[in-house]
């Protein structure tokens, strides 16, 4: 292979590429085959039905991002299958890990072992069939964002406008699917004006995603406003931050009169009663070995006893408003507590949270359907499904997905070391022999996502699926640059063309 081949060429005519694209493309055929027989239905929890209410009703706010919703609805004007939108989802991820696997054997010097290592973890990857089975955003928000972080390499290593632009669209869609996506944005600018690219594009470049999801949030915020009389972007993060304030209340003196709101201050009242019954000790430690938001989702919780109460609704289609009132009523209460308490919030909400980082529990990824052989009538409704029965070869055999959550522990220890090797390396290294930026870049993609993952929610294995995938050939990019000599031997710029790989 030469410098100028190009993307397509260096795929289809490179004999190991070549097999690399039959072998991904015949064993996700196959396997998606395999476990359909063994899970005929989709796996459903409490977040596939709002989805598919939202989808059902033809909102255009609901209490998660509407982005997956309309992507229901786009699917079900196709064809109403279940399997068809579960197939939907796995091929279109594994498309997108083509894509990554591809880009970083164009661009990088990889080993037979580290291709064959990468190719293995890509596509003979249990985790993928279980996540994708879900009706759930995290699928396709998986996928949209490793054709991001794949344009994203693009800009850094050979920008072309096209790129700039898609990947703006990329991190639009990804804003609309989940609120993981906030802290994107970030990273697309330190990448673009890392890229060597003319000022007036890079400006471009920086600009177009905020001219689609400024309007996004307006839009968003005028439909809140309509249902609940509140503007709020989010109908879920009045809900976060009060969970979150929840577990340090113990820990903290309370004054009753830093709350700004009738609502916040009944809610210290609900919070103050729920304590007095708690053994502080006792009870943190519980809280750190539960999985998911505490006190969203026990009923005798404050919250919940605060929404039983004044937002008693049955009628689904008064949902979306009474949790975002709740979520309005909310807001106040958790700002409060976590602006006046930072350091009490960082020690007895963040610093446990950093085990369930490396060590994320599986939650719903445990078992299927909660074990239950039933699911809600709207999903069978919304697929066509003769009855709210389902069944599979087992409840709990995907419970040896439990070892994904090893190897993401492991990588992370990886990736920390390679961060100290990187940087004693770095006091050593002339202008010419200076760190990728690509390393950079994806360096501050998994610090964001760390210092968001532990300080905003409960972290669990399916939120941590995109670092997971990422974290494998970043990792293996790292460790050979580690291994060249930077006093004999320059690195490439990050602007160079692709290096000849050995295959």
């Amino acid at each position: 292979m030469t410098n100028e081949t190009s993307y397509l060429a260096f795929i289809w005519q490179e004999k190991s590429n070549h097999r690399y694209l039959l072998l991904a493309l015949g064993s996700s055929v196959v396997l998606f085959i395999l476990f359909k027989i063994l899970y005929p239905y989709p796996d459903f929890f409490s977040d596939s039905y709002s989805y598919i209410e939202a989808a059902y009703n033809h909102l255009t706010i609901s209490i998660w991002p509407i982005g997956y919703s309309k992507f229901l609805t786009v699917v079900h004007y196709l064809t109403h299958s279940d399997t068809a939108l579960i197939a939907i989802q796995y091929f279109l991820l594994q498309i997108s890990l083509l894509h990554l696997f591809f880009s970083v054997r164009y661009f990088f010097v990889l080993t037979q072992l580290q291709s064959k290592l990468t190719f293995v973890l890509f596509f003979i990857n249990p985790l993928s069939l279980y996540l994708c089975n879900y009706v759930n955003s995290d699928p396709l928000f998986a996928s949209v964002s490793i054709f991001w972080i794949v344009e994203l390499i693009w800009i850094i290593r050979k920008p072309k406008i096209h790129h700039v632009f898609s990947q703006g669209i990329l991190l639009f869609i990804c804003f609309t699917i989940r609120n993981n996506a906030y802290y994107y944005p970030i990273v697309a600018t330190a990448c673009i004006f890392l890229s060597h690219q003319s000022v007036l594009r890079k400006i471009a470049g920086v600009l177009m995603p905020l001219c689609l999801i400024i309007p996004f949030i307006v839009q968003t915020q005028n439909e809140a406003y309509k249902k609940t009389g509140v503007r709020q972007f989010s109908l879920f993060t009045g809900w976060q931050l009060a969970n979150n304030a929840l577990y340090i209340y113990d820990k903290i003196d309370v004054v009753a009169s830093d709350f700004p709101t009738p609502a916040s201050k009944e809610l210290n009242n609900f919070a103050k009663t729920y304590f007095t019954h708690i053994k502080s000790d006792a009870f943190h430690d519980y809280l750190n070995s539960y999985v998911g938001n505490y006190f969203i989702r026990e009923p005798e919780a404050p919250l919940k006893k605060y929404y039983q109460i004044h937002y008693s609704s049955k009628k689904d289609t008064d949902i979306v408003r009474s949790w975002g009132r709740a979520s309005a009523d909310f807001e106040p209460f958790g700002k409060t507590i976590i602006l006046k308490y930072p350091i009490s919030y960082a020690q007895y909400f963040v610093l446990p949270n950093i085990g369930h980082y490396f060590l994320p529990p599986m939650s719903h990824l445990e078992r299927y359907n909660y074990g239950q052989p039933e699911i809600d009538p709207i999903a069978a409704t919304w697929f066509d499904l003769p009855t709210t029965q389902v069944s599979c070869i087992s409840y709990d055999l995907q419970q040896f997905l439990i070892l994904y959550v090893a190897l993401f522990g492991v990588l992370n220890i990886n990736l920390l070391w390679l961060w100290v090797r990187l940087f004693l390396r770095k006091r050593n290294l002339s202008a010419e022999s200076r760190i990728p930026n690509e390393i950079w870049l994806l360096s501050l993609f998994f610090i964001l996502n760390f210092a968001f993952s532990v300080s905003t929610t409960e972290n669990i294995l399916r939120y941590q699926f995109i670092p997971l995938v990422v974290i494998i050939p970043f990792s293996q990019i790292a460790i050979n640059w580690l291994s060249i000599n930077p006093t004999s031997q320059k690195i490439k710029s990050t602007s160079a063309k692709p290096t000849q790989l050995v295959v």
